[in-house]
C-alpha cells in the first residue's frame, strides 16, 4: 500500500533541539518533503546541500492584503522571497490576510473586514498573481482559525480564503487549505475540501485540539484520505503539528493515516 498523495511534513515544528538542516535530512531520508516557514531565519546554504525537496514556505516577510502601504510592503517582500524560493526549488510560497507575529498573532490585526478591503486584498493578490508569473513561481493563500491561534487575522476562514483565490482563479494562486484551523474554526472538512479542490495547492493537516499527529485527537484522517482520493486530488499534503510523543512514531502516524 502507497500513498496516492504527496506528502510532506514541517521542519520548524519537529526535532526542536536540533538544527534545521538535520531535520531536512532526516525527513529526507523517511521520504517526506520539507515544509519550512520564515527562510532569514535559516542558512539557505546549508539547505541546499541537504538536497530535500521543500513543498511550501512562507511567501512573504511583511505586510498585508487589505491597504495600501501593507500592499506595497506585502508584494516587496513577497518577490524578494521568490528569489529564495527559486534558490531552494520551493514548490510553494504561502500568504496570510495579514502579516503574523509572535505566537501567530496578527501585526495588524482586524476587528471588521469591509467591503474595501476585500476588494484591495482582490487588488493585492492580482497583483501577486501577476509578479508570480513573471517569476515563474506559485503563491498561496492559507486560511486560519480565528478562536484559538490567530484572533484578529483579516480573512482567515477558509472560506474566506476560497471566496478570493477562486474569484482570482489564476493557476500561480492556489489555496494552502489547513484542516486543522478550518476543524477549530469551520468544522465539515470533507465537505470545505470537494468545495475548495478546484483550487487547492496544498493540504494540511494536525489534529484537533493539541496541534499534534493524525490520531491524537478528534479528526479522522484517514476517513478525509479515502474521501480526498475519491474526490480525484493527488496532491501535496503536509503534516503541519507537533509531535506528541517521538517524531519518527508521529511522522508514521501521519504517513499511515494517508496511505490507502
Amino acid at each position: 500500500m502507497t500513498s496516492p498523495f504527496q506528502l510532506a511534513a514541517c521542519a520548524e515544528m519537529l526535532w526542536r533541539s536540533k538544527p534545521i538542516d538535520w531535520r531536512c535530512s532526516k525527513l529526507k531520508d523517511m521520504g517526506f518533503a520539507v515544509g519550512l516557514w520564515n527562510w532569514p531565519e535559516h542558512d539557505l546554504k546549508a539547505l541546499e546541500k541537504t538536497g530535500a525537496s521543500f513543498s511550501i514556505m512562507n511567501g512573504y516577510l511583511r505586510g498585508r492584503l487589505t491597504d495600501d502601504e501593507g500592499a506595497a510592503e506585502l508584494l516587496k517582500t513577497a518577490r524578494e522571497t521568490a528569489q529564495v524560493g527559486k534558490r531552494l526549488g520551493v514548490a510553494r510560497l504561502n500568504l496570510h490576510g495579514t502579516g503574523l507575529g509572535d505566537r501567530g498573532l496578527p501585526v495588524t490585526p482586524v476587528e471588521v473586514v469591509t467591503g474595501a478591503m476585500w476588494l484591495k486584498a482582490r487588488d493585492t493578490l492580482m497583483r501577486v498573481t501577476e509578479m508570480a508569473e513573471q517569476e515563474g513561481v506559485t503563491f498561496t493563500l492559507e486560511n486560519l482559525n480565528l478562536p484559538l491561534d490567530h484572533p484578529g487575522v483579516p480573512f482567515g476562514r477558509a472560506e474566506d480564503t476560497l471566496a478570493l483565490v477562486s474569484a482570482i482563479n489564476h493557476p500561480r494562486l492556489r489555496l494552502n487549505l489547513d484542516l486543522y484551523h478550518a476543524q477549530i474554526g469551520e468544522g465539515n472538512l470533507i465537505e470545505l475540501c470537494k468545495r475548495c479542490l478546484p483550487w487547492i495547492g496544498e493540504i494540511q493537516v494536525a489534529d484537533v485540539p493539541g496541534r499534534c499527529e493524525p490520531g491524537t485527537g478528534e479528526i479522522n484522517y484517514a476517513g478525509v484520505a479515502r474521501a480526498l482520493a475519491a474526490m480525484g486530488y493527488r496532491g501535496p499534503v503536509g503534516m503541519e503539528a507537533f509531535a506528541k510523543g517521538d517524531e519518527e512514531k508521529a511522522l508514521e502516524a501521519f504517513r499511515a493515516a494517508f496511505t490507502l
